[in-house]
């Protein structure tokens, strides 16, 4: 029985959208993953909703389950998870104990207020705590934890080397104290938790002020020790070595970067605020431009090569796009209709989750259907099945 003619489209789409096994051919780029995660933090930094923000914490968190790899890096997203509960908590105890400016009449409790100078008015310790002044600190509390879960995910998906072999040649100096500084976290939870393991396995604690202070000694001590290292390597590949151009190349550079780099910060202002949206996105355009040229000028002073560069395929794209559109559905949807996006405290009202928002940050989830799948991930996602087969 041949298929009929209409169903081959739908074979092609299904077998496009299939998700390979990774290797080293097709891996997506860092920029993609980074791309993929700004985006779902630009979305949550416009919104207070908690069921949006919640929405794009388990988009993130699911995308991160499915598609991460067993690398040291690959790690750190719980302890992203852990520091952005901690923020919610203290930003709920400054509330408590500094007060804040949001009017309330729930009173939940009131506490000894220490009375200050007259230079200090506007600030008070202690005094009358509000209902409505804990839920507002406690959505500003999400919202910051969402966008440190967000760029944990970053963390854990994108590869940091090969994130710094894709800079431009311009930016590879800067770029390396950002990868470092990026990867420090990552690997800095990675030798607690081999720590913490080799003192329990030793019958040792791993709780308390004690153990805190003899694990974090071997920890600076292996971090320094990677520095070291990582210093003997870039000083043995000539790192910082660069080509001589002409004067007029270099003050052109710096006139081009600098102004690109100023359009691109005026364009951001006018795109945020509500006056200079008309000339905010003509003029981040222009300053991306000059950016890009001043940037492609500046490359002419590195003399490195790169060794199988990163390949932008259709996945990368995908997965790039999928957060770009969350983040411009997210910021229409705060323009369109922001009480929904921004759900009032005075009077307190119970949140309500907006459809088509919902249905935008859902597009997040791309990345988990066609980004290619570690090879981690496939043998256990096919484990169940050749156990079932082999019952059967």
């Amino acid at each position: 029985m041949t298929a009929s003619p209409a169903s081959a489209p739908a074979r092609l789409l299904r077998r496009a959208l299939h998700a390979p096994e990774a290797d080293r051919a097709n891996a997506l780029p860092a920029g993609a993953w980074w791309l993929w995660a700004l985006g779902l933090a630009t979305a949550a930094s416009r919104t207070t909703n908690p069921l949006l923000l919640g929405l794009l914490v388990g988009v993130a968190g699911y995308v991160v389950a499915a598609r991460r790899t067993d690398a040291p890096w690959a790690r750190s997203y719980g302890a992203f998870v852990k520091l952005g509960l901690f923020v919610v908590a203290l930003r709920l105890v400054f509330s408590v104990f500094l007060g804040s400016s949001i009017p309330g009449s729930h009173t939940v409790l009131t506490l000894p207020e220490v009375p200050l100078p007259d230079w200090a008015q506007g600030v008070r310790i202690g005094g009358r705590v509000t209902a409505e002044q804990l839920v507002f600190s406690l959505y500003e509390g999400m919202k910051l934890a969402t966008l440190l879960i967000c760029v944990g995910a970053a963390n854990a998906l994108a590869n940091p080397a090969r994130l710094l072999k894709s800079l431009p040649g311009a930016l590879y100096e800067a770029g390396v104290a950002v990868v470092v500084a990026m990867t420090f976290a990552p690997n800095m939870v990675a030798d607690v938790v081999r720590l913490r393991t080799a003192r329990r396995l030793r019958g040792r604690p791993t709780g308390g002020v004690r153990a805190v202070a003899q694990i974090g000694l071997p920890v600076l001590e292996g971090a320094l020790e990677r520095s070291v290292a990582v210093a003997a390597s870039m000083d043995a590949r000539g790192y910082g070595r660069t080509a001589q151009v002409p004067a007029a190349v270099r003050h052109t550079t710096n006139v081009l970067t600098l102004g690109g780099l100023l359009g691109v910060c005026a364009g951001t202002y006018g795109l945020l605020a509500a006056q200079g949206a008309v000339y905010g996105l003509p003029l981040l355009l222009a300053g991306l431009v000059t950016a890009m040229a001043g940037l492609r000028l500046g490359g002419r002073r590195s003399v490195r090569t790169r060794y199988r560069p990163d390949r932008w395929g259709v996945r990368a794209w995908l997965v790039a796009c999928s957060g770009a559109v969350v983040a411009a559905a997210m910021i229409w949807a705060g323009a369109v209709a922001p009480e929904a996006l921004r759900p009032g405290v005075v009077p307190l009202t119970a949140p309500v989750l907006p459809l088509w928002p919902a249905a935008a940050a859902l597009i997040g989830l791309l990345p988990a259907l066609v980004a290619p799948v570690p090879p981690s991930n496939r043998a256990a996602a096919d484990r169940p099945v050749r156990r079932g087969k082999e019952q059967a």
